[in-house]
């Protein structure tokens, strides 16, 4: 009988933790006067209820421009690509012009943890930087430096390597 309660004990909790994963987003009530409404999603994100992004978020700059621009190792430069990215950034920050963003600079794992900070710093504010002179206010943009501290993806190869060499625009 023990085994059997313990059986049933275990699908129980099996069952309870799927219940929790059937849904993402909060409820939220319909207007009903066509007007778009959001709602927080678990992680954060925010989406409209017409399944479209809300507009000045994360989740937008993430979809429609991207939120992250690379570099090359031991760079802080941006390239041609990086620029083309900041710029449509920026233009995305004056079409919102209440949102504010940090933005992080991150590097791999080599190096010391002292240089990667002065190296992640100086890849925040070469993005920083390069949004104020496309016209965005600097008082909008702030900058942090995680060096490699947080890791966008785990490895010890220059695919690996690459990814983590990045600056990140996030939304505030």
């Amino acid at each position: 009988m023990g085994a059997r309660f313990l059986g049933l004990m275990a699908v129980l909790v099996l069952v309870t933790g799927l219940a929790g994963c059937t849904g993402n987003k909060d409820k939220t009530q319909n207007t009903g006067d066509g007007a778009t409404t959001t709602t927080q999603q678990t992680d954060g994100t925010q989406v409209a209820t017409d399944g479209q992004y809300a507009p000045g978020s994360q989740a937008q700059l993430v979809a429609e421009i991207g939120d992250r621009v690379y570099f090359g190792y031991d760079q802080y430069d941006l390239t041609p690509e990086a620029r083309s990215t900041v710029e449509r950034q920026a233009q995305w920050m004056k079409t919102y012009p209440n949102v504010t963003v940090m933005v992080e600079g991150h590097c791999d794992e080599r190096g010391t943890r002292e240089y990667n900070l002065a190296l992640g710093e100086k890849r925040a504010n070469a993005v920083r930087n390069y949004l104020i002179s496309n016209g965005v206010q600097a008082g909008r943009v702030q900058s942090i430096s995680y060096g490699k501290e947080r890791p966008a993806i785990m490895g010890a190869d220059e695919t690996s390597w690459a990814q983590n060499r990045r600056g990140v625009l996030v939304v505030q």
